[in-house]
């Protein structure tokens, strides 16, 4: 995993150390943090060397030429971490938003993630200047290029690398527009891009040219929207994204479950309605949710999973009933939650929509485990 870090001299040694503590005592994975000393004319690039030999994750780089894209873009373009990222030398954003930020991209969850100033969640302090830019130049890359993203220029973002190194090639900008078009040009290749609140604090000495990163920016999106339009914009993304596929069999298997599934709940309720009138609602939700789960184990082993012949039924059938089980906790979880003296109809309700929860960690048990074929009996 790599942090990039920018070359502002006052702040580089205080922030490089303290964000090592905090990775080193907070982030359950592996790290590296690099600075990218691009062309500073200071003694940046002798504190980010000193940083490099005193400090066990910390490595440095330096570039001759000046921009934050072009920085990010060689030292990511090098990258053998499942995930590269990037925050500003001032970290302005607070630290405890790095782990959210990353998690989703090492679950597979999403490809990107981007810190948001402009959630409802998100804690900023900056002055009317900068927000009122920064929500304009946004406002604009929603309806103007019809972006889905929230803001697109927060110094807080993180991409899976395999993705990252997908994109590179089809992004022009070497300097602050970078991050701007990567995000169009993920969103354009339908990938998933996820946000993170974060509380921000505006460095009051930055050395950024407000005004002037606002014309390049406008002259990045006249760019891109030509390239859109010519259908310039295409790149070669990871097979996986392209296809969107579900898993193998998976197709199959969810509508023939969805139909196994209903016939299960309707005999559930019927026979539920039954027991009602001579026993207690507990039990008559763990009588019929029995029988039902039964029935629907055997009936999702043979044409949900294909699987045929006696052998391993009784296996199957007992591991069922874990899934049974979760079912119970669930139903009679919510029948416990009804006040005393409901009507039927609202006892039906509470058990059709604790039975859907349970309907989705019964399918998850049945095909990973109970009728996984890698397991042998299951063929």
């Amino acid at each position: 995993m790599v942090v990039p870090v920018y070359n502002e001299q006052r702040a580089l040694r205080a922030s490089v150390t303290r964000l090592q503590t905090y990775l080193t005592r907070n982030f359950p994975y592996g790290f590296r943090i690099t600075i990218a000393d691009n062309a500073s004319t200071d003694n940046t690039w002798q504190i980010a060397t000193e940083l490099a030999g005193e400090l066990a994750h910390v490595r440095a780089v330096h570039l001759d030429e000046k921009g934050r894209g072009r920085a990010l873009r060689r030292v990511w373009s090098e990258s053998e971490a499942d995930v590269v990222s990037y925050m500003d030398v001032d970290l302005s954003t607070d630290l405890d938003a790095f782990l959210p930020l990353v998690a989703p991209l090492l679950s597979g969850h999403s490809d990107l993630a981007i810190g948001t100033r402009l959630a409802r969640a998100s804690r900023v302090e900056r002055g009317p200047k900068r927000e009122f830019i920064s929500r304009s130049y946004n406002l604009l890359l929603r309806f103007g290029m019809g972006a889905g993203f929230s803001d697109a220029q927060c110094g807080f973002k993180a991409v899976r690398t395999e993705i990252a190194q997908a994109l590179l090639p089809g992004v022009e900008d070497e300097q602050w527009f970078f991050d701007t078009e990567l995000l169009l040009l993920a969103e354009r290749h339908g990938l998933r891009i996820h946000e993170v609140p974060v509380d921000w604090v505006d460095d009051p000495d930055s050395r950024v040219d407000i005004m002037r990163t606002a014309r390049d920016d406008l002259r990045g999106l006249a760019r891109v929207a030509r390239k859109t339009l010519s259908g310039a914009a295409r790149i070669p993304v990871p097979a996986r994204v392209e296809r969107a596929e579900l898993p193998k069999g998976m197709a199959k298997q969810l509508p023939r479950f969805a139909i196994v599934g209903v016939i299960s709940t309707l005999a559930y309720l019927a026979l539920y309605s039954l027991l009602r009138q001579v026993v207690p609602p507990l039990a008559a939700n763990a009588v019929a949710l029995l029988v039902t789960a039964v029935a629907n184990t055997a009936a999702n082993r043979r044409f949900t999973f294909g699987v045929k012949g006696s052998g391993g039924a009784m296996r199957h059938q007992f591991e069922g009933l874990i899934a049974f089980l979760v079912g119970l906790v669930l139903t009679s979880g919510s029948l416990s939650l009804l006040p005393d003296g409901v009507s039927h109809g609202v006892e039906l309700v509470a058990v059709i929509i604790a039975n859907a929860a349970a309907t989705l960690v019964r399918f998850l048990l049945l095909r990973v485990w109970v009728f996984n074929p890698k397991r042998g009996t299951a063929q």
